[in-house]
């Protein structure tokens, strides 16, 4: 079947505008170097906070890569470590590290599922996917069209299946994942383009909302094995629609959002099948689609910053420029001529001095509500994922004996913590803020509490068999907060335990769980 692939007009212009041509960095830098010289030159005069000392940044690196907080063992060994090239090796070593695979397979599901559920299979096909480092093109394909004769399909579909489910006495949301193939892999909400062009984002058309759905209407959940299957009905003509300001009807078949139409074929071969759905996996994540390379460069750039270089993530448009236009254009096509490595742009964003500068302010003077996230003068405090703050829970109180009671202990009490602190099924997590609920579930949930309570080998139990006061402290704040205690924090330590023998216990779990509960504990800065 013909294709007519002269697409994007909606950013072609916007494209233009933004780039101008190439202007970023030296011939022969690498990217890191060429983040830190875009972002330096748009800072201008304006003051930046340091590079974050080795205690913070360390715990910053594993928390974004390995999803949890360092062993205390590991962070003594790093602080110690007198090399110049610890913090690459550090890098190195998580992304190569089965951490590396969890981490990346629960961050994803978030953003990817927005918690709407779970299966076994899809799991699997992220940890394949990420296992296997596999390209992020031929994920989304995967995910669009699955094919479960590839055994690195299973459970990709899973994506579609699950927004096909009825619920309730509602039909099928077609609109819904018409509208969610926007968002999470071209950065553009097109819900509002529903009914009629968007009042207020002039690229977004009404015609390339209803062109996309001319492609979902036709999916459908297919009854099978235990694997999530989709199934297309044929598409034999063009859908028909009306704008709410004009009754004039109008007509597309299927289209990307900003492309031009597919032909419906009027007659086919018998030995050939029609699929809008294969169009689109085959169309959509390309290289020489701009806002698939953007959309995941920015969705990349704010998983390790805090924040989008485009904020919201899913509102690409004219109105709504990048704050650093030449930066995610760079990573952008980088990207995409890595052939659409992701963990080669986590480690060139990771070695960066932007990912690396402190959360603290250069100067004690500056006033802190002037300082413009969005130019990455600090690091941006990052809260923990519900799953980063189950792992990183279980690290800090030292749950279990070995790595399967480790296991058991986190999938237990997962549940609660995604209760507690992730944000309601169908709404996306870019950000998360703190709430009463969390606040109530550290303070009175039974689980929580009983974690912290002495057990054999746990950390209360090794805090409990150290007699010097310098070494417990050092050793408490090493294991909850990763890094050591400064001398105030050891003498009021020290001074909270002088009490009689029998109550040190109770004095020291405490303290525990005061960390346990501190911001310091549940952000990541």
């Amino acid at each position: 079947m013909r294709r007519t692939c002269s697409r994007f007009r909606g950013f072609t212009l916007v494209g233009l505008l933004i780039l101008g041509g190439p202007v970023w960095g030296d011939e022969g830098a690498t990217l890191h170097e060429q983040v830190d010289e875009i972002i330096a030159k748009q800072r201008g005069n304006e003051p930046a906070a340091g590079i974050a000392d080795d205690a913070e940044f360390f715990r910053r690196v594993w928390l974004d890569l390995a999803g949890t907080i360092p062993p205390a063992e590991a962070t003594r060994k790093f602080l110690a470590d007198p090399s110049t090239d610890k913090r690459s090796r550090a890098i190195d070593q998580l992304l190569a590290a089965p951490t590396y695979v969890t981490r990346m397979q629960q961050a994803f599901h978030v953003m990817l599922m927005e918690r709407r559920g779970d299966h076994e299979s899809w799991q699997m096909f992220l940890e394949l996917a990420f296992k296997e480092n596999k390209s992020w093109d031929s994920m989304v394909r995967a995910m669009l069209e699955p094919q479960p004769s590839h055994d690195s399909h299973q459970g990709a579909s899973f994506f579609l299946t699950k927004r096909l489910e009825k619920y309730g006495q509602n039909p099928i949301d077609h609109p819904g994942l018409t509208s969610d193939i926007g968002r999470l892999f071209l950065g553009v909400d097109l819900q509002c383009a529903q009914c009629h062009d968007h009042l207020l984002v002039d690229e977004y058309k009404q015609l390339d909302f209803q062109g996309l759905l001319a492609v979902t209407q036709t999916l459908k959940p297919a009854k099978g094995g235990p694997i999530p299957l989709v199934a297309e009905k044929p598409l034999t003509e063009k859908l028909e629609f009306v704008s709410v300001f004009d009754s004039s009807p109008v007509a597309t078949g299927p289209r990307i959002p900003f492309g031009q139409e597919f032909e419906i074929p009027s007659e086919l071969p018998e030995d050939r099948d029609y699929s809008p759905l294969g169009l689109v996996a085959n169309e959509l994540p390309t290289a020489t689609n701009p806002p698939f390379s953007r959309n995941i460069a920015n969705r990349i750039w704010h998983l390790m910053l805090g924040r989008g270089l485009v904020e919201p993530l899913d509102s690409h448009h004219a109105d709504n420029l990048p704050s650093h236009p030449e930066l995610l254009e760079l990573l952008a096509s980088e990207l995409a001529a890595h052939r659409f490595d992701l963990k080669w742009l986590f480690r060139e964003i990771a070695l960066s001095d932007t990912y690396q500068r402190s959360s603290r302010v250069a100067d004690s003077n500056t006033d802190i509500q002037e300082i413009q996230p969005d130019q990455y003068q600090v690091a941006i405090p990052k809260r923990l994922s519900a799953e980063q703050a189950v792992t990183s829970f279980a690290e800090a109180i030292g749950a279990g004996r070995d790595e399967d009671e480790r296991s058991e202990f986190i999938s237990r009490l997962n549940p609660l913590f995604v209760a507690a602190l992730a944000n309601p099924a169908r709404e996306h997590e870019d950000h998360r803020h703190p709430s009463v609920r969390s606040a109530l579930f550290f303070a009175n949930d039974k689980e929580v509490l009983a974690a912290i309570e002495r057990q054999p080998g746990n950390l209360i139990d090794r805090l409990m068999a150290i007699e010097e006061e310098t070494a417990v402290a050092d050793e408490l704040y090493l294991s909850v907060v990763s890094r050591f205690p400064s001398d105030e924090e050891r003498r009021e330590l020290a001074d909270f335990l002088t009490v009689p023998a029998d109550r040190r216990e109770s004095h020291l779990q405490h303290w525990i769980w005061a960390l346990l509960a501190s911001t310091e504990f549940n952000v990541n800065h």
